[in-house]
């Protein structure tokens, strides 16, 4: 399951059973309880059948890890520590250009205005696991501080 932890919504993408496709699935508003979003997360991935959870890890364009990065690895430390007991993995993966790649993908297909902003984030996740499924193998994987795989 691939996940975009934005400041606002946290976008949900879901693998097809040979886990060759990525699908937007959701998008789910913040709540304002850290606590609530991580377990709707888990909700989602339970119900899934979600092996492992793949999460943005919203590097600079250089590579480095700013603010927004220290911000997503706390909470997907905390999400796996929630994930853990259902044997749900987690990982983080480099995001870098996904929403970019999700808006004009969106433009591409006529989606506009208020309609794209309601599904960027899920497509955004859509296209971030894609990547992953990508790029399984291949050392592209991001583990991250205190994260593993």
């Amino acid at each position: 399951m691939g996940v975009d932890l934005g400041a606002r919504r946290i976008g949900v993408a879901v693998t097809d059973e040979a886990r060759t496709m990525a699908l937007p699935r959701t998008t789910l508003e913040r709540s304002g309880d850290a606590a609530k979003d991580r377990a709707a997360v888990v909700q989602l991935a339970v119900e899934s059948g979600a092996v492992t959870v793949v999460v943005g890890h919203p590097r600079s364009l250089d590579g480095s890890v700013g603010p927004a990065a220290r911000a997503v690895e706390a909470e997907a430390e905390a999400l796996a520590e929630d994930l853990a007991p259902h044997d749900i993995g987690l990982e983080l993966f480099d995001e870098r250009f996904t929403t970019v790649t999700a808006e004009r993908e969106l433009a591409a297909a006529g989606v506009r205005g208020p309609r794209r902003r309601a599904v960027v984030d899920r497509s955004a996740a859509a296209v971030l696991l894609s990547s992953w499924l990508d790029g399984a193998g291949t050392g592209s994987r991001d583990p991250g501080p205190g994260v593993t795989p």
